[in-house]
């Protein structure tokens, strides 16, 4: 087995970035994986008290398809995000501070329109979307940390059955390898893997949800995934998630195995 391709998300929900090698460390997601999100105007997320909250309290894909039009690049050595999409004026801002947080904060907020919700603070003052970050904290849709892993013989045969071609990056995975059969990566459960200089603990399987419906191209909900899995395949299960129990360097080509 071999890793064929590796992603990060910055953002929770918008587009991915291909990479070449990255350093995991123990416990962790992908550097600067989800490290981002635009917390909707009634979601309870507090950046000084960050916890794990449901998704759909921030712009994603499984409630507002429309955000996988927003091309995104995150350049985390000038902590710059650089935002852009057809029918809207691109944006470079810094997200370190307080007025570029704002900046993209409101870019997002003008790109998403009626889906943008408002809240009300304590005071009855009205609470707008913002964009935001809590160091140390990732916005997965996992309450573990860790990293997600797609099996592309999996995804073959899959589509196969339903009889159409997926991106494979509807799937949000960050680590995409070949070399093993078809849904046998859901035995990993419970066990180890080497990957390049790491070893990882496979947790769970992941449950796919109405985020898997949108076509990457369009935003437009095209294909039922979960639904197409249950009919098929007795379950919503495709990929699994892994803690980083030891860190390491992983590149694209490195080799995968159980431990």
């Amino acid at each position: 087995m071999r890793v064929e391709r590796l992603y990060r998300y910055p953002v929770k929900g918008l587009s991915a970035e291909s990479l070449e090698e990255v350093e995991l460390a123990e416990g962790e997601t992908f550097p600067h994986d989800r490290r981002f999100a635009l917390a909707q105007g009634d979601s309870p997320f507090d950046e000084a008290e960050p916890r794990f909250l449901p998704k759909q309290n921030f712009a994603c894909m499984m409630r507002n398809g429309k955000v996988v039009l927003v091309r995104a690049a995150y350049d985390p050595r000038a902590g710059t995000l650089a935002l852009a999409a057809e029918g809207h004026p691109p944006l470079s801002a810094p997200t370190a501070t307080a007025e570029g947080k704002a900046a993209i904060g409101d870019w997002l907020v003008r790109f998403l329109g009626d889906e943008a919700r408002h809240g009300t603070n304590p005071d009855g003052s009205p609470r707008p979307p913002r964009f935001t970050e809590a160091p140390g904290h990732a916005f997965t849709d996992q309450a573990r940390k860790g990293v997600s892993l797609i099996n592309l013989a999996t995804l073959d045969a899959f589509e196969k059955t339903i009889g159409r071609r997926l991106d494979p990056l509807r799937f949000r995975a960050n680590i995409y390898f070949s070399g093993l059969p078809a849904w046998a990566e859901h035995d990993w459960v419970g066990g180890e893997l080497l990957l390049g200089g790491a070893r990882l603990s496979v947790f769970k399987r992941t449950v796919r949800c109405p985020a898997t419906q949108v076509d990457l191209r369009t935003g437009e909900r095209d294909c039922d995934v979960p639904r197409l899995l249950r009919e098929h395949f007795g379950h919503a299960d495709l990929g699994v998630h892994a803690t980083v129990l030891e860190g390491g360097r992983v590149a694209v080509g490195d080799a995968l195995e159980p431990a």
